[in-house]
C-alpha cells in the first residue's frame, strides 16, 4: 500500500471511482459519467505542480485519490487551494482518506499555499468527520444550491488556514 503522485495510467481507475459517485451519491454534482480520457485531461489540469494529485494504491489497484485545484479565478486567490478526496467503493471507512489527506496536506504546506478549502455536499458525515479531523472548520453553508436525484442538496464549506 502506497500513496504516490497520480500518473496517466491511473486515469481509467480514477474515472471508475469518480463515476461511482456520479451514479450513486451527491458527493459530486456531475450527472454524466466520464471516461479515462476526460479524467486524464482533468488530472493534467489539476495535477500542476502547485496543485498536487495523489492516489492510494494497493496491489496495483487505485483505492482512492485526492487532489488540489485552483480556488477562484482571480490572481488574489493564488495561495488558496480547494481539495477533494474520493474512495473506491467498498474501501470507505478503512483509513484511505486519512492517508491521502495526510500526504496531500503535507504537500500543500510545502507549496506556499495559505488556505485550504473543501466543499462538502450535505449530509455527508464521513466527509465532515475527515475534514474536521485534519483541523478544518466549517465556514459557510449554502442551502439547496444543487439538485440531484430529484432533491435539493445543501453545500457546506470547510477551511483550514495553514500556519
Amino acid at each position: 500500500m502506497i500513496v504516490r503522485p497520480a500518473v496517466a495510467d491511473d486515469a481509467v481507475q480514477i474515472a471508475y471511482i469518480y463515476n461511482h459517485y456520479i451514479a450513486t451519491s451527491h458527493a459530486t454534482f456531475e450527472l454524466d459519467p466520464i471516461n479515462g480520457d476526460e479524467m486524464l485531461r482533468r488530472m493534467e489540469l489539476d495535477g500542476h505542480p502547485k496543485f498536487p494529485f495523489f492516489v492510494y494504491e494497493a496491489d496495483g489497484v487505485v483505492c482512492g485519490y485526492a487532489f488540489g485545484r485552483k480556488f477562484g479565478e482571480r490572481e488574489a486567490y493564488r495561495q488558496t487551494i480547494e481539495i477533494s478526496v474520493y474512495i473506491r467503493p467498498g474501501k470507505d471507512g478503512t483509513g484511505i482518506g486519512s492517508e491521502l489527506y495526510r500526504r496531500l496536506i503535507d504537500e500543500i504546506r510545502s507549496l506556499d499555499h495559505h488556505a485550504v478549502i473543501a466543499g462538502i455536499s450535505l449530509p455527508n458525515e464521513p466527509s465532515v468527520h475527515l475534514h474536521e479531523k485534519f483541523g478544518f472548520e466549517k465556514v459557510a453553508h449554502f442551502r439547496e444550491v444543487g439538485r440531484k436525484f430529484d432533491r435539493w442538496i445543501d453545500v457546506g464549506y470547510w477551511q483550514l488556514v495553514l500556519e
